[in-house]
């Protein structure tokens, strides 16, 4: 009798990617990019801002160990400054994708913008809340950045980042009027801008 040769389908690898920081006045603006896998699905997978600061807490790690591969990224708030927070946030999303442990096939991105990638790719409006991967992408990127921002508050006392994560709550921008501009802050950004020419 001949023998079969039993080919596995190959899979096509779709990455989510979302960002997170746009809004903030201070710290980087934070991406990532996962691919799930469909053998192991995640349960309680939302919008990252619909979720309790504990829940993303352990969706970050169960989305770690259970993706195919995922990647976190960044842009700086220098780059945020001289390119404006727009690109920075396509760049930031560019080298979650770009970083992946696996080439993705497609990705899926958040918003209505796409950044320069080396896949095909689709923007999907409110797309944290539609599609799995990129609810995983902004969980990840939401957790990774209010961890740096807690870390910065330790740094930089009496702004609060840990609380705001860098946001201009009223108690922020009340200590950028008391206590000055940080090397963290946006000096694009208006309350900033203005706070410099102030001082």
């Amino acid at each position: 009798m001949q023998g079969e040769l039993n080919l596995a389908p190959v899979a096509y690898l779709i990455a989510g990617v979302d960002e997170v920081g746009r809004g903030p006045l201070a710290g980087p603006v934070v991406a990532a990019a996962v691919i799930l896998d469909p053998a192991n699905p995640i349960e309680g997978l939302a919008d990252s801002k619909k979720l309790t600061a504990l829940r993303r807490e352990k969706l970050f790690d169960e989305i770690k160990s259970k993706s195919l591969a995922w990647c976190i990224a960044r842009a700086e708030v220098e780059e945020i400054d001289e390119i404006n927070i727009l690109q920075a946030s396509l760049l930031a999303m560019s080298r979650a994708v770009e970083g992946l442990p696996m080439r993705a096939d497609h990705a899926l991105v958040d918003g209505n913008k796409l950044p320069k990638l080396s896949c095909t790719a689709e923007a999907i409006v409110k797309g944290d809340s539609k599609v799995a991967a990129i609810s995983a992408a902004s969980i990840i990127a939401k957790v990774a950045r209010d961890r740096e921002m807690a870390e910065m508050d330790e740094l930089y006392p009496g702004y609060g980042f840990a609380n705001h994560s860098g946001y201009p709550t009223k108690a922020h921008m009340q200590a950028l009027q008391t206590l000055g501009v940080t090397p963290i802050h946006r000096r694009t950004f208006g309350p900033v801008k203005r706070q410099l020419e102030n001082q």
